[in-house]
């Protein structure tokens, strides 16, 4: 994938904790090939780092709704049918088993008495905020350290039947 200079004015950031989040938007240059996301920072600044919106790349958004396991905690969220979910292996992620994807924090919305049923776990910098329900103890969503703005919805609890794929890559929280 071929980059230009971005294009959003949003400020660069190289340090380890980021004090909010860091959006940058990147235009595919014409010899662009199929690929969308960068998949490492390291070349462009130590620690940095992104989440890549591509401009005109986005496919048509869809509701996919989903929640916990005993139902008490329902949500929706708009994405496109197809996505790019992440496994991390941060220490609360890789013994959770998470794999997840992440959409902006206005395209997710709690249903409902959801927001009775949920309660939140926080540890080191208290910047993530993993969320999970009160009668079942399912993270069907949560606050990524490394993208406070946004919402990780995890991909085992969306309810079947809108995401036509689903490409999976790796996330290395552990040494952010």
């Amino acid at each position: 994938m071929v980059l230009d200079e971005p294009c959003s004015g949003r400020e660069w950031y190289s340090d380890k904790v980021l004090p909010t989040m860091t959006t940058l938007v990147f235009k595919l240059s014409p010899n662009a090939r199929e690929s969308s996301t960068v998949t490492s920072s390291k070349h462009l600044l130590d620690k940095l780092v992104l989440t890549i919106v591509v401009v005109g790349m986005d496919s048509e958004l869809v509701l996919h709704y989903g929640g916990c396991h005993c139902k008490n905690v329902r949500w929706h969220v708009q994405a496109p049918t197809s996505v790019v979910a992440w496994k991390c292996n941060c220490s609360n992620c890789s013994m959770r088993g998470t794999i997840h994807f992440v959409v902006p924090r206005q395209r997710f919305e709690l249903l409902g008495d959801s927001e009775e049923f949920i309660t939140t776990y926080t540890f080191g910098t208290h910047t993530a905020k993993h969320t999970f329900c009160k009668v079942c103890g399912i993270t069907s969503f949560y606050t990524q350290r490394s993208n406070p703005n946004g919402i990780a919805v995890t991909l085992a609890c969306l309810d079947p039947g809108t995401l036509s794929h689903v490409e999976i890559r790796h996330f290395n929280g552990k040494n952010l």
